[in-house]
């Protein structure tokens, strides 16, 4: 079977999109990193640098799921980034 690379596009800034989401619906639940720290069970500067270093430092996906429990968000919606272009309009513009 013969293989051969593929193109995808991959999100070269994915960190800094969980590490914001991630202060976006802890704000939205209307918790402290304090609180949120506590609840995940990681220290608080954990959870401090990880929202204010903005993807300088990653999580793991156990850390990630706890943050989807606490904050009652599906954890899907960490990885949506809403500031960058789509890519049904990546193409449009390259159309264009």
């Amino acid at each position: 079977m013969a293989t051969y690379k593929r193109d995808f596009e991959f999100n070269d800034n994915i960190m800094e999109v969980i590490s914001k989401n991630i202060k976006k619906y802890r704000k939205i639940a209307g918790i402290t990193q304090e609180q949120l720290a506590l609840d995940i069970e990681r220290s608080y500067d954990f959870t401090r640098r990880l929202e204010f270093k903005k993807g300088e430092i990653g999580c793991s996906i156990d850390t990630l799921y706890r943050i989807s429990i606490v904050l009652n968000t599906s954890i899907e919606k960490f990885f949506e980034d809403i500031e960058s272009p789509t890519s049904k309009e990546k193409s449009k513009q390259k159309e264009d």
